[in-house]
């Protein structure tokens, strides 16, 4: 994206405020996103973040064998169909799918995928992949194994804050011709739930109805077809208050309103609600847990050890690896991942364990 591209977007919101008024930090984030997607790869030492696929092939072998074992609890049908949400450079599916071949399980892969540059890597590593706007047009013929890694933490969210005189809608405005974070002028009490209605000042509260909205999405096509959908997104299992609102540039934190479509703006998953969501539209939560853990159970460890026999060459890089994927003070704690099925499918799940 050039320049005056780039600064083409602050304008525009700098004319629609002074036109049209304060907007909602939810229009705020899906319009600079939608720009910030769409234009470049933004993974990788040289782009603005990294992902789990990226850093360790391990972790895609693993969700690879996760969905065998789906498949094989829902009877292992000839025909499925491997959904990718959000597919980056198509790293995670070649991974899984390798993985997933070794038991017989070659589904014909989708990816959910806006981006045409993105669409262009994803094309390079899985050539055969039919790309979609929106699980809108995904066929409805056979069990879906559906995977969303770092996908949801980029759905705008909103934002209410409680103010000396009750709750409202933090929203995008200006201030000395800057974008500025300021409060809107309609009581948003009506919709806050009842114990943080005299929260303290201050008190900030997310939600994300474009999650929400996916979600029931996800669940609702499992309901009614079949098969299983994993959720891995850095969040918290419990629903909390505060910010978690960041722009991330060159893998570092940056001020969110200072570069609309050049940073990529992201919040915590509220993983509890996701659960509330697939339950309410029919499909069945499998289990919750921190990615550390889980990938634990799914046997991170004794895929590093064959590794590191294949490559000793290697070995210390690949502990990294690892240790980054799982360690507390990296992604084990802060990543979280959700597990869930199709009405009449499995309950259980490696690394979850029966449903609670």
């Amino acid at each position: 994206m050039s320049g005056n591209a780039e600064a083409d977007i602050a304008a525009s919101f700098r004319r629609l405020i002074r036109e049209t008024g304060p907007i909602s930090l939810s229009q705020y984030m899906g319009e600079s996103n939608a720009r910030y997607y769409s234009s470049r790869d933004p993974l990788g030492d040289t782009g603005d973040f990294i992902t789990a696929p990226e850093i360790s092939q391990m972790f895609g072998e693993l969700i690879g064998l996760w969905l065998v074992d789906q498949w094989m609890q829902m009877g292992a049908p000839a025909r499925v169909h491997y959904v990718e949400l959000g597919p980056g450079r198509g790293t995670l599916a070649k991974d899984i799918l390798r993985a997933a071949q070794r038991f017989e399980l070659k589904p014909q892969v989708h990816m959910v995928e806006g981006s045409p540059a993105m669409r262009a890597l994803q094309r390079g590593a899985i050539p055969a992949a039919i790309h979609h706007e929106d699980m809108s047009d995904l066929p409805e013929d056979a069990p879906l194994l559906i995977v969303a890694n770092e996908f949801f933490d980029a759905l705008p969210i909103r934002q209410l804050v409680r103010m000396e005189h009750g709750w409202r809608e933090r929203m995008v405005g200006l201030e000395n011709e800057q974008l500025a974070f300021i409060a809107g002028d309609k009581p948003m009490d009506s919709v806050i739930p009842p114990g943080l209605l005299n929260a303290g000042e201050g008190t900030v509260l997310e939600t994300s109805p474009a999650s929400a909205a996916l979600m029931g999405e996800v669940a609702a096509r499992l309901a009614q077809q079949g098969g299983a959908a994993l959720v891995i997104d850095y969040g918290s299992l419990e629903a909390r208050t505060g910010s978690t609102l960041q722009a991330v540039r060159a893998h570092e934190k940056v001020d969110a309103l200072a570069d609309p479509g050049n940073a990529d703006l992201t919040a915590h998953v509220d993983f509890a609600m996701l659960k509330t969501t697939t339950e309410k539209a029919g499909a069945n939560v499998i289990g919750t847990a921190c990615q550390g853990n889980w990938l634990k159970q799914l046997g991170i460890d004794s895929r590093l050890e064959a590794l590191k026999k294949m490559a000793p060459d290697r070995a210390e890089i690949l502990q990294r690896q690892r240790d980054r994927l799982v360690a507390e003070n990296a992604m084990g704690e802060l990543f979280k991942v959700l597990a869930v099925s199709g009405r009449g499918g499995p309950r259980s799940g490696l690394g979850f364990g029966p449903a609670s």
